[in-house]
């Protein structure tokens, strides 16, 4: 943030680089700095709830439990957060999701100084945070639009996801790693409420033109049913979501809850080199949002991101078959050069394709399927590991959720939104082509 934003608008700024056209905007700027802001402090948290559970219990099952107090919540309530996105101001439910959340990681910091923090506080605010997920998640995907010319989204997403692994799983564990081995992770729970805080500040001042309108005198039930009856007729929703929640299954239990325990436990290494795989991942991340961000999506947008997430998803397995620190590294840094690459398509490609007015609604019926079975996902990872060992429940995983990955993408009627967007790009290219040929006058 040493770089003045006034200066993207002149020669030499943003034109030459076309990651970063969407910081043109205004408002865009304010979410970008509310977001890095609490990504700073989020990615800091990941280290430090994840060592001090291990402290408190060191046992994959009590982090197990953590992960399933901060998912079920953002499971029971994304639907409604969906809903609320698209009936009311989303910029108002994200300030209000970040002031939970900021509550939640102060109450934190209070237990984790004074002595007193137990497993089953970090559960009780856990479920804090999942619940503020819920509501923040759907209303962040949904404002992006309204605030972005369409022409630039894929920018805008791109910019996203460099920003996302840069401080959440760069800086903010590179931080968070420092900071508990220093101070203990009360700091850092501290660091997390404040940077919530910060964000709501920012998101206070972020003007968005375009608001829902006309749905408050609908009911909920039908509001959803709406949403879903849009997306039961798309393949590439449907089957993309449900391919999403048996790869998650898979492999995001064993991910959470073992590779900390692989680190600390089989690699007797330290809450710093927990924080170096993990940005190690961000230097992935980075890497893929910047090549991305000087060109549009692929035209065989399905293609590409089924593509990308089937290999991510195989690179879990490389966790399990590591046995240094710097081969964890290498598994982290494919497995997020590759999420993100195809997240960054995906997110574009929902953003053209689905009505700004239902835009809430699909994103939330996205995350809740997805994500619908990752409580399961850590319920099973202790007795699997129990089973069949750290090192086998992460190869297993990779390689079961991989299939399940690619199985989806020969479900009929996925590949249908390609042709969609290629027809688009046609017509484009055609009335670029008028434009040369018709002075401009004449095709007004």
């Amino acid at each position: 943030m040493h770089h003045s934003h006034e200066a993207l608008d002149r020669p030499g700024g943003t034109a030459r680089v076309g990651l970063l056209l969407p910081l043109r905007e205004r408002e865009f700027r304010k979410l970008w700095t509310a977001m890095c802001a609490s990504l700073l402090g989020d990615g800091a948290f990941l280290v430090a709830i994840a060592w001090q559970v291990y402290e408190l219990s060191n046992t994959p099952t009590a982090m197990s439990v953590v992960g399933i107090a901060m998912t079920v919540p953002t499971i029971l309530f994304l639907l409604l957060g969906g809903v609320a996105s698209d009936r009311f101001e989303r910029r108002r439910i994200m300030i209000g999701a970040d002031v939970l959340r900021a509550a939640a990681g102060l109450a934190l910091a209070g237990l984790a100084l004074t002595g007193a923090l137990e497993v089953w506080h970090a559960c009780v605010f856990a479920a804090m945070y999942g619940t503020g997920a819920a509501f923040f998640a759907p209303a962040f995907d949904a404002v992006v639009p309204d605030i972005v010319p369409s022409e630039r989204l894929a920018q805008a997403n791109a910019l996203d996801q460099l920003v996302r692994p840069l401080v959440f799983r760069m800086a903010g564990p590179a931080l968070g790693g420092l900071l508990v081995a220093s101070g203990g992770a009360g700091v850092v729970f501290a660091l997390d409420s404040a940077s919530f805080m910060f964000s709501a500040a920012v998101l206070c001042r972020v003007r968005v033109d375009a608001r829902p309108e006309g749905r408050r005198a609908r009911s909920v039930t039908r509001d959803l049913a709406e949403g879903w009856r849009f997306v039961r007729r798309r393949a590439w929703l449907w089957a993309t979501f449900a391919s999403a929640a048996v790869a998650y299954l898979c492999f995001m239990g064993p991910v959470e809850v073992l590779l900390p325990y692989l680190v600390k436990n089989e690699l007797e290494g330290s809450a710093r080199d927990l924080g170096m795989v993990f940005a190690a991942g961000g230097i992935g991340s980075v890497t893929c949002a910047l090549a991305m961000g000087q060109r549009d999506i692929p035209r065989r947008s399905i293609t590409f991101i089924y593509a990308c997430w089937t290999l991510a998803t195989l690179a879990v397995a490389g966790y399990g078959l590591s046995s240094a620190m710097w081969q964890l590294m290498l598994a982290a840094l494919a497995f997020n050069a590759l999420e993100t690459a195809g997240t960054i398509v995906w997110a574009t490609l929902k953003q053209r394709h689905v009505p700004r007015s239902m835009l809430g609604r699909v994103s939330s019926l996205d995350w809740l399927i997805s994500i619908g079975l990752l409580p399961l996902s850590f319920a099973l990872t202790g007795p699997v590991a129990a089973a069949i060992g750290t090192r086998g429940t992460l190869i297993a995983a990779g390689l079961v959720g991989a299939i399940a990955t690619a199985a989806a993408f020969f479900v009929p009627g996925v590949r249908r939104v390609e042709r969609l967007g290629q027809r688009a790009a046609a017509d484009d290219r055609r009335l670029v082509a008028l434009h040369d040929l018709v002075p401009e006058r004449e095709v007004a």
